[in-house]
């Protein structure tokens, strides 16, 4: 349903979910499939966070220079080395619990 004169997406339950750059359902999203490595402000930053959580600690990674498939990739290999649950989104690997030192010393050993 498309708002007259705005020429914006304002409201749909037809597709599902809509890309928020191309406005194409997530299924046909066209800038998936273009997606170059994300460009790294310099080294990866490993934090630990709390804010927003209900107090859990949550270990997160950002800076990673690598695209979408390789960064879910690394996120399970880093979960499973960790032995705890975290997922991926938006470039950012989040770990739960305070893992920093195993992450510092998983991000040591990548070539």
């Amino acid at each position: 349903m498309r708002k007259p004169g705005t020429g914006g997406l304002v409201y749909s339950t037809e597709s599902g979910r809509m890309c928020p750059t191309c406005r194409q359902p997530t299924s046909q999203c066209l800038c998936s499939k273009t997606s170059a490595p994300r460009a790294s402000a310099g080294k990866p930053r490993v934090t630990l966070e709390t804010k927003g959580r209900g107090g859990k600690a949550v270990t997160v990674i950002r800076g990673l220079n690598l695209d979408d498939d390789a960064l879910i990739l690394l996120g399970k290999q880093w979960r499973t080395a960790c032995g705890t649950g975290g997922t991926v989104k938006d470039g950012i690997i989040e770990l739960q619990g305070d893992q920093c030192d195993k992450v510092r010393a998983l991000l040591s050993a990548l070539p």
